[in-house]
């Protein structure tokens, strides 16, 4: 899942930025404002950890214009305030969650995961395909009753692919939710994609991972 990290700290934001990648997500950093808006708006984001106190433009105005161009990317203000009235104005704008600095890390973590939840029709709790389970809150991964150890690497590929199960799913579309950089050569999608297939489908006789000829890959439910 790709998140865009709007914060002006640089400390926290590298620090956000790290902690993120390890739990699996690709992570964009924007330090003001204009910035973060532009990114918004171009990128295809999951959602965005927006800081309210911003250069340029602050994250209530970066709120506002995004919602205003019906933008609705889910979106977590963060902020060093903690009046009610801010949360309050916060929300009003179309912020969809906000935690209060200094915050725990772990709790930003499950929300971003609950608002992912909560951004469509296809994003529950645990992840299923046929008898194919993932459990992105406790890192689990599952075929039937047997455990499957994946990478992180692999472990957010297989997210990505079950959120959107049943659909075919471009490189281009893998590399910009799964992978950090946008320039990564596009093969390794394919390298993975066999890692992947060699855990979750050929010890179990399945064929779930399936390579749509010229267009990408789809995750088949009848496959799993």
């Amino acid at each position: 899942m790709r998140v865009l990290v709007v914060e002006d700290e640089r400390r926290m934001a590298a620090a956000l930025q790290r902690g993120l990648r390890a739990e699996g997500f690709a992570v964009d950093l924007a330090h003001d404002g204009e910035e973060g808006l532009h990114l918004a708006q171009v990128g295809d984001y999951d959602v965005v950890v927006l800081d309210i106190m911003l250069p340029r433009l602050s994250g209530y105005n970066v709120c506002k214009r995004l919602r205003a161009e019906e933008n609705w990317v889910p979106i977590l203000m963060l902020s060093a305030k903690d009046g009610e009235y801010d949360l309050a104005d916060g929300l009003d704008l179309g912020a969809d969650d906000y935690l209060t600095k200094p915050f725990s890390y772990v709790v930003l973590v499950a929300r971003l995961r609950a608002l992912l939840r909560r951004g469509g029709g296809r994003r529950p709790a645990v992840l299923r395909s046929g008898d194919l389970t993932l459990d992105p809150a406790r890192r689990l991964v599952s075929r039937g009753s047997a455990s499957i150890d994946l990478t992180p690497r692999e472990f957010a590929l297989l997210e990505y692919l079950m959120r959107h199960h049943d659909e075919v799913v471009s490189k281009a579309e893998i590399l910009e939710h799964v992978w950090d950089t946008y320039d990564t050569d596009p093969n390794v999608v394919e390298v993975y994609v066999g890692y992947l297939r060699r855990k979750i489908d050929t010890p179990f006789g399945r064929t779930a991972v399936q390579t749509v000829r010229g267009a990408g890959y789809r995750l088949v439910s009848d496959g799993g």
